[in-house]
């Protein structure tokens, strides 16, 4: 039995139904296959545990790089709320003070500053160095749903050409240095280039540069934004959005073997043909599919480096700084032990085999900006969700450990790590269910490997690019100006693994559909 498209996409992320979604607005028939019982891939929301009402952001959390563009042309029902704070960062040192970064405060954050580091100019550099990245990210977010720059025309946007040049030429550790005067400053700003992302701030490969500025750029300003309902409102909202346009979403149809020629045949034996296939898998398991290709080498490989902790909380834990509230704390970006020093060490630490101590961790709370994922008697009995979200955890780490074993020795090293700014031990403060369970629940490397088929748990798909084209690239075909070309004329790349992909974007879906149009027509 076979089916005949113009488009078969593998996988049913949610690139994968950007992608359906534009096809199908310009009449093309399209398919989506996906090997699980629903569609979204790491944007869903779950109902962790049994007998409480919480459906939380299980993998992915937030927004920053939805375009504006997608949002309007699929006419996607979606709230994307800006949060008041961008972080708290309570001194490792000292955690009876920290560092709160007031979005509607100046003078507050100014005094946190000065409270914290003793010195009275560094939030006026923080706030220079976060006003520099602005015309970056004002120059380079609106190309991303463009076929490719080349990087000197970029540059040639770029009236700041020192920032340019610092960032794509040198490990961002010069330039946090350059621009910032204290450790736990430079850590603030160094988390965003390791999210996802297994190095340093002296790399020289500059993964960490690649991967900061995929977090500085989000529509244009950087601001990252929390999803009203969850992440899985933004997967249900493109679903509607594909099959509306009649885009066929299939789940449970896994594939086994993709032929280049255009022909996809699933594990049941049968055999889908199309003009054209569409990737929304890693494109290590593309490669497996394909059985064309070599292993990639060490510097291409995937290698997701993070844990993910998600909670719900009878109530938020006090902290030990009693100048700044816990509902401020926790609405933004909580930095736990991530100066640059510890972040450096930390990955040191991973490097020569061992779990990090301190682990480095992030935190945040979803339900302070959007109680909505909370039912009513959650919400009035004052219950929060928290997100930790541990750094500089290679999947290297799990070699020879079970995946249960290894979940609880990374819980048992974040655990302590947050406690240690806290005025309370966070297990008190875990809501309890129906079961006598506490609701918490680790998802690594391993589990993103087994539930979701991302290669080494690399949330990106592989090692981030950079988001335009280098001036002797080849931009001759369609799939090489939209960055989702592969080493086959007829397949392409939509997902994560584009050369724009990663995190909650859209933009690969995006990509790879107006290629496929234009190879198409």
């Amino acid at each position: 039995m076979s089916a005949h498209y113009d488009v078969v996409i593998v996988g049913g992320g949610h690139n994968a139904l950007t992608a359906a979604a534009y096809l199908a607005q310009a009449r093309k028939r399209v398919v989506v296959l996906e090997r699980q019982d629903r569609v979204g891939g790491a944007a869903v929301s779950e109902q962790p545990w049994a007998g409480v009402d919480a459906r939380l952001s299980r993998y992915s959390y937030l927004v920053s790089l939805l375009p504006r563009t997608i949002i309007d042309d699929l006419d996607l029902r979606l709230d994307l709320r800006r949060r008041r704070y961008s972080s708290y960062t309570p001194d490792p040192a000292d955690p009876s003070r920290g560092i709160l970064v007031d979005n509607a405060d100046a003078a507050a954050t100014t005094a946190s500053f000065i409270r914290t580091t003793g010195d009275l100019r560094e939030a006026e550099r923080f706030e220079a160095f976060s006003d520099r990245l602005l015309p970056l990210a004002a120059t380079v977010f609106p190309s991303v749903t463009a076929p490719l720059r080349r990087a000197s025309e970029m540059r040639a946007d770029m009236a700041d050409t020192a920032l340019w040049d610092a960032l794509t030429t040198r490990p961002l550790g010069d330039l946090l240095r350059e621009g910032l005067g204290t450790d736990i400053a430079r850590g603030i700003a160094l988390t965003d280039g390791l999210i996802g992302t297994f190095s340093w701030a002296d790399d020289p490969s500059l993964r960490q540069n690649r991967c900061f500025l995929y977090h500085v750029i989000g529509g244009g300003t950087g601001d990252w934004d929390v999803p009203v309902g969850g992440m899985g409102r933004v997967s249900a909202a493109l679903e509607n959005a594909a099959r509306r346009a009649g885009a066929e979403v299939r789940v449970n149809a896994t594939v086994t073997a993709i032929d280049p020629s255009g022909t996809v045949t699933l594990r049941t034996g049968e055999q889908i043909t199309a003009r054209l296939v569409l990737s929304g898998v890693g494109p290590s398991v593309l490669d497996r599919l394909i059985s064309a290709a070599p292993a990639p080498d060490a510097d291409t490989a995937p290698e997701g480096a993070q844990l993910k902790v998600n909670m719900l909380l009878s109530r938020l834990p006090r902290l030990r700084d009693t100048t700044v509230s816990p509902e401020a704390a926790f609405a933004g970006t909580f930095h736990v032990n991530e100066t640059m020093t510890q972040l450096d060490d930390a990955y040191a630490d991973a490097v020569a085999g061992g779990i990090p101590q301190p682990l480095p961790a992030e935190i945040y709370c979803h339900s302070l900006t959007d109680p909505s994922i909370l039912g009513p008697a959650l919400q009035q009995s004052g219950a929060q969700t928290l997100t930790l979200f541990g750094l500089q955890v290679p999947h290297r780490l799990a070699a020879g450990v079970t995946s249960a074993d290894y979940r609880s020795t990374l819980v048992d090293a974040a655990t302590p790590s947050l406690d240690a700014v806290l005025a309370e031990p966070l297990a008190d403060c875990l809501f309890i269910a129906p079961d006598g369970s506490p609701c918490i629940e680790a998802r690594t490397t391993t589990d993103l490997e087994g539930s979701l088929g991302m290669t080494a748990g690399h949330i990106f798909h592989g090692p981030l690019s950079w988001p335009w084209a280098g001036d002797d690239e080849p931009l001759e075909s369609a799939a090489e100006r939209w960055g989702v070309a592969t080493a086959h004329e007829r397949v392409l790349l939509c997902g994560s693994g584009a050369r724009r992909g990663g995190a909650v974007s859209g933009i690969g879906g995006h990509n790879a559909a107006m290629a496929a149009l234009e190879l198409l027509d």
